[in-house]
């Protein structure tokens, strides 16, 4: 490959990386831009993690055998089975050099060898392949991972002007996984309540609105918990926002508790003293049984007074559920219940029959004067 076919190779892979909009595509895209790049067939990215001491494989294209996932969920190898990853770029960095890539063959080591790895060298017999290029991967001054692509049987061997590519590779890949990661970091904290670090408002309101497209597409039930956490103003005013907000901190985690109890339940703190479990797909049952553990669970805070729990679902006898917003007026409403009548327990919309006073007040026209308006936003209780 000519140096203008290998520079357009690098922008491509860059112009891959930057396209990506979740890690997954960022991981594909460096892979195949480095396949690409080098003519290889094959290509994996690796990831190093420390504590644990393994290789863990996050993306495999390029003609893959059939133990390789694109995205496989338990592909990892302990390093010590490849000391190259350790003592080789040790050694290297110690002396005053770089990451430099290496080459592997199925007959052993080739240029610019890292020392004979018997554990690739066999990978590459049992999957049909001649040879491959490793580079590591650096970010922030520290080895992060491993580029690796390999070519079939047959093909011509890697030398050492791939070699050096592959280390200007390693390069690129390494500044798009730190821009991905950025904007990752940027996301999280786009969509993460500051103090509690459950889900916030803005994430329940993009995933209810995507439950409840499910629920009139495939018929998915939907399921809205919301809690008031009572005695929160109460501390606050007599010991204090931080000991309130390790009230909110200690709710959280009970409520992030609760919610794992049922597999895909979203747990958030939507703003103040109020939070909420969403379910998409466990029966309305389950859901109820969920948030009653939460009640008796909360009722156990130190400090705390428990909380007023509310539950809408779309399994339940509410009508029609044609909006996330009716969806929330109908837990809001449940929830207002529980307050206003001090239930230890969660009361759930549409249990009373035809004439449920919680579907009543979700559904008002007009609501009355007093009532307590809450979900600001296109959710709030109005009419």
């Amino acid at each position: 490959m000519g140096e203008d076919s290998r520079l357009k190779a690098v922008v491509e892979l860059a112009q891959g990386m930057a396209a990506a909009h979740t890690p997954r595509e960022s991981w594909r895209a460096a892979a195949l831009g480095a396949c690409h790049a080098l003519t290889g067939s094959f290509a994996a990215l690796s990831v190093w993690e420390r504590e644990l001491g393994r290789l863990r494989v996050l993306a495999n294209v390029g003609d893959r055998a059939a133990d390789e996932a694109e995205f496989p969920d338990g592909e990892s190898y302990p390093v010590h089975q490849f000391p190259e990853i350790t003592e080789f770029l040790h050694e290297r960095w110690a002396g005053g050099g770089g990451p430099n890539a290496w080459v592997e063959t199925a007959d052993g080591p080739a240029g610019g060898g890292a020392g004979y790895c018997h554990q690739r060298v066999a990978a590459l017999r049992r999957r049909g392949r001649g040879c491959c290029v490793v580079a590591p991967i650096v970010l922030h001054g520290r080895a992060w991972g491993e580029l690796y692509v390999a070519r079939s049987a047959g093909a011509p061997v890697f030398d050492r002007a791939d070699a050096d590519f592959a280390t200007v590779l390693a390069s690129v890949v390494a500044a798009g996984i730190a821009q991905t990661e950025r904007l990752e970091e940027a996301r999280r904290l786009a969509f993460t309540d500051s103090l509690t670090g459950l889900a916030n408002r803005r994430a329940v309101d993009m995933r209810l609105d995507e439950a409840v497209e499910q629920y009139k597409k495939d018929g998915v039930v939907v399921s809205l918990v919301v809690c008031d956490l009572n005695g929160l103003k109460r501390v606050n005013d007599t010991r204090g926002h931080a000991v309130g907000d390790r009230l909110l901190e200690r709710f959280g985690s009970v409520l992030s508790l609760c919610g794992a109890m049922l597999p895909g339940t979203l747990a958030a703190r939507l703003g103040g003293d109020e939070f909420c479990l969403l379910a998409v797909g466990p029966p309305a049952a389950a859901v109820v049984r969920i948030a009653d553990e939460l009640c008796r669970r909360a009722a156990e805070l130190e400090l705390g007074e428990g909380v007023a729990c509310g539950v809408a679902s779309t399994e339940e006898a509410i009508g029609p559920v044609r909006s996330a917003r009716r969806l929330f007026r109908l837990a809001d409403a449940a929830q207002y219940r529980a307050k206003a009548v001090r239930a230890a327990r969660p009361v759930v919309a549409g249990r009373e029959g035809p004439d449920d006073p919680v579907v009543q007040l979700a559904d008002a026209p007009s609501p009355t004067e007093g009532e307590r308006r809450r979900f600001r936003g296109r959710h709030q209780l109005r009419p």
